[in-house]
C-alpha cells in the first residue's frame, strides 16, 4: 500500500443520507482510487468508526511485525487488526457508503448526523450523541503541555 501520511485535522458535520453514505470533508479524503479501512473501535470509551488510510494500516501492522511478540501472537494480532477493519471507498461525490450494522454499532440514526473528528494520523466517525458527549468531556481534559493555551 505504502501510501504518504495524510494529517487529519478539525471537526465537521454531515448528515448520514437514507442509504447510510456519508460526505467526507475533503481535506480527509484520500486521493482517488485509494481505499480506506473503517476500523471498529472505542474513543474515550465511545463507540467510533476510525477510518485509515492505507499508509496508516501499514503503519499498524508495522508496529506488530517490529515487536518481540512470538509468531503466533503476531498471527492473532495481524488476523485481529484484519477482521475490525472493512474496506471502504469515497466516491466520486466525495460519499462514504457505510454499512447498516457499522451505522448501527456506532449509534449515528439515518438521515442523522455524523461527525468526523481529526486525529491526526486517522479520523473518526462518530453519532451526534457521542459528539456532545465529547466536547462536555473536554472541559476535564488537562493540558500539561499548554498546547491548548
Amino acid at each position: 500500500m505504502s501510501q504518504t501520511a495524510q494529517i487529519f485535522r478539525g471537526e465537521y458535520s454531515y448528515k448520514m443520507d437514507p442509504k447510510n453514505r456519508v460526505s467526507i470533508h475533503p481535506d480527509f479524503r484520500p486521493a482517488p482510487g485509494e481505499k480506506v479501512f473503517l476500523m471498529r473501535a472505542k474513543s474515550e470509551d465511545m463507540p467510533v468508526l476510525k477510518v485509515l488510510n492505507g499508509a496508516e494500516y501499514d503503519r499498524r501492522v508495522a508496529i506488530v511485525e517490529k515487536s518481540d511478540k512470538t509468531e503466533k501472537e503476531k498471527n492473532k494480532l495481524r488476523g485481529d487488526l484484519a477482521r475490525r477493519c472493512h474496506e471502504a471507498s469515497i466516491n466520486e461525490q466525495g460519499k462514504l457508503l457505510i454499512s447498516k450494522g457499522l451505522v448501527e454499532e456506532v449509534g449515528i440514526e439515518t438521515e442523522g448526523t455524523a461527525w468526523l473528528i481529526g486525529r491526526h494520523s486517522y479520523f473518526e466517525i462518530m453519532s451526534g450523541a457521542n459528539y456532545d458527549t465529547l466536547r462536555k468531556n473536554e472541559e476535564d481534559d488537562e493540558d500539561d503541555l499548554g498546547i491548548y493555551d
